[in-house]
């Protein structure tokens, strides 16, 4: 396709996550509980039988993380805070915790250091448990809207300096609907018995979404009252919603995709942005559908400065269906003439068809008349977990995806004339893919979840040079190289290979001494180790060895462990440097430097010397 025209600088791309599906640690620096933790580790609940516990462990590697985000080139970052770590017990009243707060600050100045955006969702699923357990969460509008706006006035104060775009709730249909109409998600609650012992599917959903649409336009307002005049930021909802095509061009059909629509976006989007419910909504549940007092309309009605898109599939609509969900519609990817919509995804419920990505660009421009910010947008390579890593990051079918969902954005803006502001595609890594588990992988960066290993698919590769050939650049700005991405050999050298987590090196190193001495681990490639002692196991002078090797010997990784690559003969004397390490230190056979090592020792990056202390100190 011919390109003529390019993307603004100030068009925002990156990737997202969210926090319950990366961070792990949920028993860590005083997280409390979301209502995600049980119910993920309650049998039956996810489809592996894994839970969130560690999932990416991206509480402990977020700096690498951002270090890999930063090599990709790309010009924001989006994530969410776990309301959990910032008040553990969720309410008004309850104790903020400053550690939680350090962290998401860590992270922000980070991001902003590497000239990346940082894009903040307040909610993404993961409630605090004990305000489900205090007052029914969601279901108890007079407790959870007061709570909701206490926790994110606090967000605001503590990072809204430099958090200059805000989402206040991630796919409000997905908690109402998978959590408390179908049951499938946390916290789990639906009229199957089989399924759970309580709720209401009949009226639980809608009562959740109620009070979501109240929280959200409730911090929205204590934002533009409070906060955006001195910090200028942006503030808006997301809403999930997939584009519906009629099954045939019969009337009944046609209206059926509508229908579709009015439930799957217009639920949440006409209220928001329009100030009414759909008419098909208000026929179809009758007084089951609460409605807003004047006060709350108001409140309500353009609570959202943008239009916040998370879209992943197209869906073809029959009438007659039974589901209130999906509006009474029935959803199929099978044409009458029995071809497929497109190409299957690993989940059920997706498969490709980019052009319904632009149909569903401008029906919404046409429909609510704001900016788009496209925030997630992706697709799960059907089997890719059953693939070696080496053939999963070879994801042909996800750039495919990715390829036509540019070249789709691109024409709705270009050809169509459709304002659009961002683009995210989900996601950054594979993750806890909620009641799916691990299996399903949403990534264009694969994990490795045996080593937390990150390693780059094609899918990046395809994406960071799609958005460098069709963004004006900013001047100066250097194009990312995407041969020097990590790759999964046990050569590489990046410091996400070396820093994500404990190998038997690395666990040797913090080891404490054992009858009073500590040997180093480190091996020759012959086999040979360093053994060095050390009495003790004083942490200063083993980082000051450390040090004499990574000044004087080359390094490499060795599956997954350090070694000493420049063999050289053994000398009884020890050098200066381990002279001064210990008193007590009892010298060893050690290794000279090699002029190889030298070279290397000093062309070697700060940041990977940075990195190899960290592993000792």
């Amino acid at each position: 396709m011919a390109m003529q025209k390019k993307l603004p600088r100030d068009f925002i791309w990156g990737f997202a996550t969210a926090s319950f599906q990366i961070e792990g640690s949920v028993d860590v620096d005083g997280r409390g509980k979301s209502i995600w933790d049980d119910f993920s580790r309650t049998p039956g609940k996810t489809l592996d039988g894994k839970n969130g516990d560690v999932a990416t462990d991206s509480y402990r590697l977020w700096r690498e993380d951002i270090a890999l985000l930063k090599q990709y080139g790309i010009r924001a970052y989006r994530f969410s805070i776990a309301w959990s770590r910032i008040i553990p017990l969720g309410g008004r009243n309850d104790p903020v915790n400053p550690k939680g707060i350090k962290f998401y600050s860590d992270v922000i100045d980070e991001l902003l250091k590497a000239g990346i955006t940082p894009f903040v969702t307040l909610y993404h699923w993961d409630l605090p448990q004990e305000l489900h357990d205090r007052y029914g969460g969601w279901l108890n509008k007079d407790e959870i809207v007061q709570d909701y706006v206490n926790y994110a006035r606090i967000c605001f104060q503590s990072f809204g300096d430099r958090v200059k775009h805000w989402l206040t709730l991630n796919e409000p249909w997905c908690v109402a609907v998978l959590g408390y109409g179908r049951g499938v998600f946390a916290p789990g609650r639906c009229s199957d018995r089989n399924r759970s012992q309580e709720g209401d599917s009949s009226t639980e959903p809608w009562i959740v979404a109620h009070n979501l649409i109240l929280s959200h336009a409730s911090a929205v307002k204590v934002y533009r009252d409070e906060f955006k005049p001195t910090q200028q930021g942006q503030i808006g909802i997301t809403l999930n919603g997939d584009w519906e095509v009629p099954y045939d061009n019969s009337p009944e059909n046609i209206a059926a995709a509508q229908q579709a629509l009015d439930v799957a976006i217009g639920w949440y989007a006409d209220p928001v942005y329009l100030g009414f419910y759909p008419d098909h909504m208000k026929k179809m549940l009758g007084n089951r559908l609460p409605d807003f007092t004047p006060e709350e309309w108001a409140l309500v009605k353009g609570s959202s400065d943008f239009y916040g898109m998370n879209t992943y599939t197209t869906n073809l609509a029959k009438a007659g269906g039974s589901d209130e969900f999906q509006g009474n519609v029935d959803y199929t990817f099978t044409r009458a003439d029995g071809t497929e919509l497109g190409t299957q995804a690993h989940c059920s419920w997706l498969q490709t068809y980019p052009e319904g990505f632009r149909a569903l660009l401008n029906y919404v421009w046409k429909r609510y008349k704001l900016p788009i910010y496209v925030t997630e947008n992706g697709f799960a390579v059907k089997g890719e977990d059953s693939l070696p890593i080496e053939e999963a990051i070879k994801d042909h079918d996800r750039v495919e995806y990715f390829r036509g969902a540019t070249e789709s954005l691109y024409k709705a803006m270009y050809e169509d004339g459709v304002d659009i502001r961002s683009y995210f595609p989900w996601s950054f890594l594979d993750n806890f893919e909620w009641a799916d588990g691990y299996g399903t992988r949403f990534g264009v960066t694969y994990v490795d979840y045996k080593t937390q290993k990150r390693y780059p698919k094609e899918s990046a590769k395809f994406l960071i040079k799609w958005f460098r050939e069709h963004q004006e650049q900013e001047p100066g700005s250097t194009t990312p190289l995407l041969s020097a991405l990590p790759s999964p050999t046990p050569e590489n050298l990046s410091t996400h290979t070396l820093a994500e987590g404990p190998s038997a090196t690395t666990t040797a190193f913090h080891s404490p001494a054992s009858n009073g001495v500590w040997k180093c681990p480190l091996k020759l490639e012959n086999g040979r180790v360093c053994h060095h002692e050390i009495a003790n196991g004083e942490k200063g002078s083993v980082a000051e060895h450390f040090e004499w090797h990574l000044r004087n010997i080359g390094l490499a990784v060795r599956n997954g462990e350090l070694t000493l690559i420049e063999s050289a003969s053994p000398v009884k004397e020890v050098p200066a440097a381990h002279a001064t390490e210990s008193k007590a230190s009892t010298p060893r056979a050690v290794n000279k430097a090699s002029p190889v090592a030298e070279k290397k020792a000093g062309t070697w990056s700060s940041k990977f010397r940075d990195t190899m202390r960290k592993l000792v100190m």
